[in-house]
């Protein structure tokens, strides 16, 4: 019999009961295997991301099966508790089950809006997902939606263990037929106690929520953690023929097959250009100071801080020096060095460049080798870590007196 009954389960039901009890039993500890994984080298990055992937799909799958599984149970009739006289025990027993159907939507909902608005890391298997309508990249929906992941997850343990307990209970002491009607099978306990509607489990499942999201913010899980990185140094003003009044220094950078995209908050240049070429054929020169502390990266922000990337306590800034040239086509370009890291590197930078009276926008991006600056040697290959990292600036300067 697939379709419920007043008295039994279908077969429909026992699928989606089982199912989603075997994908729950298997997320939860995934989960915490995944989290406790190292990375400090490639392959152990490659691994924890595998794990966190298949973590993460198998959350997205749990999502639509709890939709589904609740669009069917709303279709059908729901067999009568066997001890619905027993007031108490009734209102605790649906209170957990509005828990649990609760916990099944919120726990992977909440994991993926997490990972819609974070940049980088693992990926879900889906062949949709990575994004999410209305949910922004911004790293305090993510925080704020990883906090609620915990709780959510913390309540769904907690019920299905009561859950677990309540059919034991029927099983061992009543000696009843609660647990065997969700076996496969055809189980039919007998006629069944008056069954009374009440509101009053709905609103038990309500209130443990709230104290779970009360328990959650006393206990710090929506407070963002103190900064572990160095400080963002503070650049000095610069003496400049242009002033830029607005501009963008972004980098991306290509870890396990996709794109992550920064930027740096805090950086200065000093920008000395003429529209006329010296006799040595240069129309300026240009430097750069930037505060590599200021640097977000997505979900791995912290990690490019550390020291076998950027090592923002031994290197705070990095200088980029460079003359402005113009090439065969009189296209312009930036040639000089990137100190970086205690490395210097030559580096050209193509440009474009729009000049309205004293107003100057630019545009122009280059690509760095990682490698060449010590960047990643723990990432010997391209497999969890590409080498080439996309360099983009633009920027609105304005001209200054005299220049």
């Amino acid at each position: 019999m697939l379709r419920n009954s007043t008295t039994t389960y279908g077969g429909v039901t026992k699928t989606f009961h089982w199912l989603t009890a075997l994908l729950v039993v298997t997320l939860i500890p995934l989960g915490i295997y995944a989290n406790g994984l190292p990375y400090e080298t490639g392959e152990q990055l490659a691994r924890k991301a595998w794990m966190f992937s298949l973590h993460k799909t198998l959350g997205v799958t749990v999502f639509f099966v709890a939709l589904a599984r609740i669009g069917w149970a709303l279709s059908q009739p729901k067999p009568g508790l066997l001890n619905s006289e027993r007031k108490l025990e009734s209102f605790l027993a649906e209170t957990v089950h509005w828990l649990l159907y609760a916990s099944l939507v919120l726990v992977p909902l909440s994991g993926w809006i997490h990972h819609a608005a974070t940049t980088g890391f693992a990926p879900i298997w889906w062949p949709f997902g990575q994004s999410l309508p209305l949910v922004p990249k911004d790293d305090d929906v993510a925080h704020t939606f990883a906090a609620l992941h915990i709780v959510f997850e913390r309540v769904l343990a907690a019920s299905i263990l009561l859950h677990i307990a309540g059919a034991l209970k029927h099983h061992v002491f009543d000696k009843d037929k609660t647990l065997r009607r969700m076996l496969p099978g055809h189980t039919d306990p007998g006629p069944l106690p008056a069954k009374r509607h009440s509101a009053l489990p709905l609103l038990g499942a309500g209130a443990g929520y709230v104290v779970a999201l009360a328990i959650g913010a006393a206990i710090g899980l929506f407070s963002h953690a103190e900064s572990t990185t160095s400080p963002v140094p503070t650049l000095a003003e610069v003496e400049t023929g242009w002033q830029v009044e607005q501009g963008t220094l972004a980098l991306t950078v290509r870890q396990l097959g996709s794109d992550v995209q920064g930027s740096f908050e805090n950086w200065t240049a000093a920008i000395n250009f003429k529209e006329t070429a010296d006799a040595e054929g240069r129309h300026g020169n240009v430097e750069v100071q930037i505060a590599i502390a200021s640097l977000t990266l997505g979900s791995v922000t912290a990690q490019a801080m550390g020291a076998d990337f950027f090592h923002t306590q031994a290197h705070p800034t990095a200088v980029f020096a460079a003359d402005i040239l113009t090439d065969a086509e009189g296209g312009y370009f930036a040639e000089g060095t990137l100190d970086l890291k205690g490395s210097t590197q030559p580096i050209i930078l193509p440009f474009t460049l729009q000049i309205d009276d004293d107003t100057a926008t630019m545009t122009g991006q280059t690509r760095l080798n990682r490698t060449a600056y010590r960047i990643g040697e723990a990432y010997p290959d391209e497999t969890s870590l590409g080498f080439d990292v996309v360099i983009d600036v633009s920027l609105t300067a304005i001209r200054q007196t005299g220049s």
